[in-house]
């Protein structure tokens, strides 16, 4: 298959393409390569097979140049990715959010039904369940409430999918990803940043007393739920949580980081911050089911694999 790929410079897009390119898929890489963080970790994620797929740099915000490249590149299937992402910066920009977010998805979206490209995978995100009381989460649950920008754009992309689905005979799966780590990981999410911070001596923020919990989930266990949804043939629209069903509160996280690392962190504690959710909590009962999903690698595991992964490319480009 010939597969496009919204954001695939960045930290999961270039892990999933290449897979798809061992896999023998032609891939067309879609990114605005902005300037969240550091440009050149985007075409570092890339430089080793970028002379292997086509690279396109555009804004998905800018509906005449997704039309382009549908004019220009046979697609068979779209991969999502591209996204703003993370949800303190969302309440600050919830503009930016929701144009690129809401709006650039259902410019793909229709890009898709106009070139009709039937298979469509949106990387939606845990951030939909809000302040769930559920635990864990589950795709079946109805889901009213947000607690930040972000998480409300991912929702509305689901509807968005779901629409075009229906309308179109589209064949989409929505993803919810849980807090993805590993190698190349973006700059700006916790695991890095403690990583970095702690590793120069310098001290890293934690909000509130530390009992937030997260749902941490390996990059190559998301891959392979990821191209396990590239071959799902359920219903035409289907949404599946991709985590690693276990939790870790932050402050045992730090740590953890603290022992891979072989410092003591400097912590400088902070009031809660607005949007952040109290924990993440995967049901992957129905992945494991339909797409045969068994994320394998655990945080004891995957994080003393991306330390030594930071260990060995100093990584020290910050998000601002």
């Amino acid at each position: 298959m010939r597969i496009l790929v919204t954001g695939g410079a960045g930290f999961i897009g270039s892990h999933l393409v290449e897979k798809l390119l061992a896999g023998g898929h032609e891939v067309v890489i879609v990114d605005d390569f902005n300037d969240f963080y550091d440009p050149q970790i985007k075409h570092a994620n890339i430089a080793d097979f970028a002379k292997d797929v086509t690279v396109c740099h555009v804004d998905l915000r800018e509906s005449d140049s997704v039309r382009t490249v549908f004019g220009r590149e046979k697609i068979d299937a779209i991969v999502h990715l591209a996204a703003r992402a993370g949800v303190r910066p969302s309440i600050q920009y919830p503009r930016l959010y929701y144009d690129t977010n809401v709006i650039g998805t259902l410019h793909l979206l229709e890009a898709a039904r106009m070139r009709g490209v039937q298979r469509f995978i949106f990387a939606s995100s845990s951030s939909v369940y809000g302040a769930s009381k559920t635990i864990p989460f589950s795709e079946e649950e109805q889901l009213t409430q947000t607690l930040s920008p972000y998480g409300a754009t991912k929702i509305a992309g689901e509807f968005l999918c779901a629409t075009y689905s229906h309308l179109y005979q589209m064949r989409v799966v929505a993803l919810r990803y849980f807090t993805v780590y590993g190698p190349r990981q973006r700059p700006d999410l916790a695991i890095h940043q403690f990583t970095r911070r702690i590793y120069a001596g310098q001290p890293i923020d934690q909000f509130g007393d530390g009992s937030t919990q997260r749902d941490y989930t390996y990059i190559d266990d998301i891959i392979h739920g990821t191209m396990a949804a590239l071959n799902y043939d359920g219903p035409l629209y289907d949404i599946f949580n991709l985590g690693e069903s276990q939790t870790i509160q932050l402050k045992d996280l730090i740590l953890a980081i603290e022992s891979a690392v072989g410092k003591k962190a400097k912590i400088n504690r902070l009031a809660e911050q607005p949007g952040d959710m109290p924990r993440t909590y995967a049901d992957i009962s129905k992945a494991r089911k339909l797409l045969g999903y068994n994320p394998t690698t655990k945080l004891s595991e995957g994080l003393p694999k991306f330390v030594e992964w930071f260990l060995r490319t100093k990584r020290t480009a910050r998000p601002e």
